[in-house]
């Protein structure tokens, strides 16, 4: 089948990269303009535009889809089908009828459960023991389009929302080209739709969510950790500095909330319940360290504090 690919992240590399390897065509990607980043703030191109510049795939980054001329380039493609994965622009109506066959999106949860922007991140502070991959119709309404496939994956306690994020993208790049094998076949591709009274929302992170309060029980905080590991990381005080926590996991314990009860093994900190132990850490301007190797540099002892 000839295939139009509409994706941004890394994210959207697996799904775009076993196109390429398999029997269909990837006429066309649609990826994100080049944005800014870095200390020097120079242009990088998106993780999909490199994977298309390597094979030599044309593309086109938009900064709308709601522009004619861009409209009609699409249009001219003719294509089969439609993928979208972590896109970040709205489809219009318009583009989602141009493919002979329809568009098909690859979202980063067990739906109807967390539409929306931070699926991976709203099912690891919810404390979800596992999330997955739909492969879903697309359709004007945010992630309510009719399910093609799922797959699930567990979360562990010692899951991040960049191990999860990696587990997820490489299983939405097996089920999408199953369900692309499937409609050359078949010409369709069974969709069952959402259950509406089980729907809930992924909201997008905001970095005042990172901020810790220890007053919440370890389990939590585990999470929230986790959850923000890559982005926006989470952080507390430590003597008048930001320090960011990167990985932590909960034991049982008890002490005042903030409060450092041992760096024996980690650091643990007393929470609302349980303690935290502190596993992986940084101050500003430092690397991120081991809980041994940052000890060795910044000495903490029992009654020292995080927070305020």
């Amino acid at each position: 089948m000839k295939i139009i690919y509409a994706g941004t992240p890394d994210f959207a590399v697996p799904a775009l990269r076993a196109l390429i390897q398999s029997s269909h065509e990837v006429s066309l990607v649609l990826t994100q303009p080049d944005r800014p980043a870095g200390r020097g703030l120079k242009l990088k191109p998106s993780p999909v535009k490199s994977l298309a510049l390597e094979h030599g795939i044309p593309l086109l980054q938009p900064e709308t889809l709601k522009d004619e001329a861009v409209q009609a380039r699409i249009a001219a493609e003719h294509a089969d089908a439609l993928v979208v994965a972590a896109y970040g622009l709205i489809i219009p109506a318009t583009v989602l009828s141009m493919p002979r066959y329809g568009c098909y999106n690859i979202h980063a949860s067990l739906l109807p459960r967390w539409r929306g922007a931070a699926p991976i991140q709203r099912a690891l502070l919810a404390g979800d023991k596992e999330t997955g991959v739909t492969i879903m119709e697309v359709v004007p309404a945010l992630d309510a389009g009719a399910m093609i496939l799922r797959g699930t994956l567990p979360i562990t306690e010692h899951d991040t929302a960049q191990t999860l994020h990696d587990g997820l993208a490489e299983i939405g790049a097996e089920l999408m080209l199953q369900a692309m094998d499937k409609l050359e076949r078949e010409g369709r591709l069974e969709a069952e739709p959402q259950d509406e009274s089980l729907v809930t929302y992924a909201q997008k992170l905001q970095k005042a969510e990172a901020v810790i309060d220890w007053r919440k029980n370890a389990d939590e905080l585990s999470r929230q950790v986790r959850a923000f590991n890559p982005f926006p990381v989470a952080h507390s005080t430590l003597k008048g500095e930001t320090c960011r926590i990167w990985m932590a996991q909960a034991v049982s314990g008890t002490a005042e909330p903030g409060m450092i009860a041992s760096v024996d093994n980690g650091i643990l900190v007393g929470c609302g319940h349980g303690l935290l132990r502190i596993d992986e850490l940084q101050l500003p301007g430092g690397k991120r360290l081991q809980a041994k190797d940052f000890l060795a540099g910044n000495p903490l002892c029992p009654g020292d504090r995080f927070g305020s």
